[in-house]
């Protein structure tokens, strides 16, 4: 195969976010971003550019669904763990018929009657994202093994070694992350710089770069080093989603 290809992606207010970074025979890598409505057009936009390139894809959405009990998903309990200080990134995600729920009323209604608990306003402001990826790894098989879901908090800190003392939506955030991101990969401030020129603020916000940007970076370094995984054996849903989060380990970026 000549060429893979790395993708990082990130929910933002227009869609989707990503960020592709392509390694050719030569082992050079280069890289584009664009922004896609859906994530079913990110899938064409690969298959119509980059057909047979086996691309890995790191997404930063929930990926498999429980259809309900009192006990979260054991990537998500497993990953606050990890993250101690920023374990608030990782919220509870709704069970599968609250996602499939008109609105939050009833999403809420839903959860608490299979769950137990009510769902938050942060969650259900992504549940048509949860639902727009979930729906389509439904359909599409073939994609399951290539789309894995990811925590950015998980990979920048993985990248330096320590938690982000930050949050990413204040300057200090985004500079910290920023400064992590530039230790592992050379182009950052490129791709940074070209995505403040090309796209508005109220489209894709300066974290949603970072956040797409530290994905893409995960699978790359992965593939090459291995992953650690949320729990290392899956749960599987009920239509037969790995429930799972991946990230490699810092001692295999020194």
């Amino acid at each position: 195969m000549d060429k893979r290809v790395f993708v990082g992606v990130d929910g933002c207010r227009a869609g989707w976010f990503a960020i592709f970074l392509v390694r050719d025979a030569e082992q050079e890598c280069k890289w584009k971003a664009a922004l896609f409505p859906n994530f079913s057009c990110l899938a064409g936009f690969l298959k119509n550019n980059y057909g047979q390139s086996d691309p890995l894809i790191f997404i930063d959405i929930p990926i498999g669904l429980k259809d309900g009990g009192s006990k979260e998903r054991l990537s998500d309990t497993g990953a606050r763990n990890i993250l101690k200080s920023r374990k608030s990134s990782i919220f509870p995600v709704p069970c599968r018929e609250a996602v499939y729920a008109e609105t939050y009323e009833k999403a809420c209604e839903v959860n608490k009657s299979l769950t137990g608990k009510r769902i938050s306003k942060q969650a259900w402001n992504i549940v048509p994202k949860i639902r727009d990826v979930d729906s389509f790894l439904v359909k599409n098989k073939n994609y399951r093994e290539k789309v894995r879901e990811i925590g950015p908090e998980l990979c920048f800190q993985s990248f330096a070694g320590f938690p982000m003392k930050y949050s990413k939506k204040k300057v200090e955030g985004f500079l910290e992350r920023k400064d992590v991101l530039n230790n592992v990969c050379t182009f950052t401030d490129e791709v940074i710089e070209y995505v403040l020129l090309k796209y508005r603020r109220k489209d894709i916000a300066k974290d949603d770069i970072l956040d797409a940007l530290a994905a893409a970076l995960t699978a790359k370094i992965g593939s090459r080093y291995g992953f650690t995984y949320i729990p290392q054996k899956p749960e599987t849903d009920s239509e037969g989603l790995k429930i799972q989060i991946a990230y490699c380990e810092y001692r295999y970026i020194k």
